[in-house]
């Protein structure tokens, strides 16, 4: 079966969408499908590449940072890719899209991917799948992209209704894309990391060391941390942050107003490797999140064996036991968070014991160590 998958980020660029979307391409072509991704160009990448089994197209679309675009840069990938996609190859031949004839297109993201896969499905009767991700589904950070969805709600309406399948990727998610469009199903297949790169057998529980990894915005709610951490000095602790974003020079002043600067690093960005590497020398996972979809954060930090503190959230709460992976406290209360984060930083063995304390049902369903055909079985969008 012959497979594109549309994403204007995938790795080394982006966050979590662009992971899963990898991931997805990669078991997919584990499985023997024939996947090409097609995805914005950034600075010191290769325009074509084949990486696991995967071919990867990327096209100019202005993309200016690594860890997020904005609605012009969103813009320029529509354009881009549909003319790239359209556009006739060299010496008259057929364009990309007759000449390979794709079975069906995966778009991550209503929007951009999501009117791209549209579009081929017009011209040439291409089946897509919509994978919302949450950016793209109105009700999402209200905070920032109210009038976004504003605009592109009757775009999206029209992109999920032409769609053979709308899929989210939680529970959370799921009911916010249906309380804007109830006459479509959306069925959940949530987000799966590979387990067998974040594995970890040997792991120093003493000193606590706490790290978090993601984009550098109001949603991740790392002021919240802050806060709560600057209640703790009393107690033996540090914290790393990896990523980069607009709110970066606002929270390390904040760190240093809560005089806690010199106990909090932040990384900058950090690739996968990298990464990695401060999964296994940390040992407690930190995620006060305001909104998720389903943060792969948090599941790559939990196939790591770390403990995880995180917010009450969608998404977060699906992954996180109470009190046997980890703790969850109350979005947007900074007590809340202190206290689980005190009781996680002094008792060293509950650290230990929730690190390790995955259940076997749970692992199967989102950690992967082969690629199943299962987890990617591509759901039907029932008949109106």
């Amino acid at each position: 079966m012959k497979i594109l998958i549309i994403n204007s980020e995938y790795p080394p660029i982006g966050g979590g969408a662009g992971n899963a979307s990898a991931n997805v391409a990669r078991c997919l072509a584990a499985l023997g499908h024939d996947v090409t991704v097609l995805t914005a160009h950034f600075a010191g990448q290769p325009k074509l590449e084949t990486r696991e089994g995967v071919t990867i197209h990327r096209i100019p679309a202005l993309r200016r940072r690594q860890d997020r675009s904005g609605a012009l840069e969103q813009l320029a990938f529509i354009a881009s890719a549909s003319f790239w996609i359209l556009r006739p190859a060299q010496g008259g031949a057929l364009n990309w899209a007759r000449h390979n004839k794709p079975n069906a297109t995966l778009a991550f993201f209503g929007v951009p991917s999501g009117a791209v896969a549209w579009l081929l499905k017009k011209m040439y009767r291409i089946p897509y799948i919509v994978s919302l991700r949450g950016g793209d589904v109105p009700g999402f950070r209200p905070y920032d992209f109210k009038t976004f969805h504003k605009l592109i709600g009757p775009f999206l309406r029209v992109i999920w209704h032409q769609a053979d399948a709308v899929i989210a990727n939680s529970n959370g998610l799921r009911d916010l894309a249906i309380a804007f469009d109830s006459s479509i199903e959306i069925p959940i297949i949530p987000n799966g990391v590979d387990g067998s790169h974040y594995k970890n057998d040997s792991r120093e529980w003493s000193p606590a060391r706490l790290f978090s990894v993601g984009r550098i915005v109001y949603q991740k709610g790392l002021d919240l941390g802050l806060r709560a951490l600057a209640q703790l000095k009393d107690l033996n602790w540090e914290w790393r942050i990896a990523g980069d974003g607009p709110q970066i020079d606002s929270l390390k002043s904040l760190a240093q107003e809560l005089n806690i600067s010199d106990r909090v690093i932040f990384l900058g960005w950090q690739s996968r490797e990298e990464l990695t590497q401060w999964y296994h020398r940390s040992n407690l996972f930190l995620f006060p999140s305001r909104h998720e979809g389903m943060p792969n954060a948090v599941l790559e930090a939990m196939s790591s064996g770390l403990p995880v503190v995180a917010t009450r959230i969608a998404g977060s709460e699906e992954l996180v036991l109470d009190g046997v992976t980890g703790l969850l406290v109350n979005a947007e209360d900074v007590d809340s968070l202190r206290d689980g984060l005190s009781r996680l930083i002094v008792e060293e063995k509950t650290r230990s014991a929730n690190g390790a304390g995955i259940p076997p049902k749970s692992r199967n369903r989102i950690f992967m160590g082969k690629c199943r055909p299962s987890i990617f079985r591509l759901p039907r969008k029932n008949q109106q």
